[in-house]
């Protein structure tokens, strides 16, 4: 029986290579994004995997009125759930003295607002014993100096995860959560090199996690049935060095 996954913020990084995961696994793929002038070549990277398996739609995380785009997509091809990743996410590297209300609302809204509202929209379309994974971070874990918001949003998102487990619990449907480390992905990749090296010292591994690798974390979560109010750290040792 083919089942269907809804992944957001999944033209990029983290979120593409699960979309990819999923369709090599035989998953049928809809996949949400912001504006991405790459989105094109994302979508060719998708036909040649599973040219009839995978719906895009761009739908902005910072806008809670794009939910019912997603919302009438899923309607419009009889479209029910079996996992929903929630993996679309912003930050504001702003300095404390320099954060706008306005950009901090912006990062509330993408990372926490959106996701709850999404899950509230398309509930009835979300099958019993079906899967909610979201994308945190360690840095919801441990201090961050960088971007605050982005931080305390981190740790509001592995909130929700222990705080949905029983509102979904009479459907059967299980949540949890990954909290990676640090992840190659475009964002990573062009940060300076000195900034980079600094990281890596930090990490046992001595090496970033790649997107690819990452999605064997996912894939634990969407599949086994017993996994639920769990949040899975994935950062290679970092801070053990």
């Amino acid at each position: 029986m083919n089942k269907t996954a809804l992944v957001t913020g999944a033209t990029q990084g983290i979120g593409k290579a699960i979309a990819m995961r999923l369709l090599h696994e035989g998953w049928t793929v809809v996949i949400t994004y912001a504006y991405d002038p790459k989105s094109d070549d994302s979508q060719r990277q998708f036909s040649q995997v599973a040219p009839n398996r995978f719906f895009m739609i761009e739908a902005d995380a910072s806008d809670l009125k794009s939910i019912e785009s997603i919302n009438n997509l899923l309607i419009d091809n009889n479209l029910k759930l079996d996992a929903v990743i929630l993996n679309a996410g912003i930050t504001d590297r702003a300095e404390f003295g320099s954060i706008t209300p306005e950009n901090w609302e912006k990062v509330f809204t993408v990372n926490v607002h959106y996701p709850v509202f999404l899950l509230q929209k398309i509930n009835p379309l979300i099958n019993s014993y079906a899967s909610i994974t979201f994308t945190g971070s360690l840095m919801g874990i441990l201090p961050h100096s960088v971007s605050l918001s982005y931080g305390v949003t981190k740790a509001s998102v592995l909130a929700l995860v222990k705080n949905l487990v029983k509102f979904y619990a009479e459907k059967g449907i299980r949540v949890n959560g990954v909290a990676p480390g640090f992840v190659d992905t475009e964002w990573q990749k062009n940060k300076p090199q000195e900034i980079r090296d600094n990281i890596t010292r930090k990490i046992a591994l001595g090496r970033f996690c790649s997107p690819e690798e990452l999605t064997d974390v996912f894939m634990l979560l969407i599949n086994n049935s017993y996994m639920n109010g769990e949040i899975v750290v994935c950062d290679g040792g970092y801070s053990f060095k």
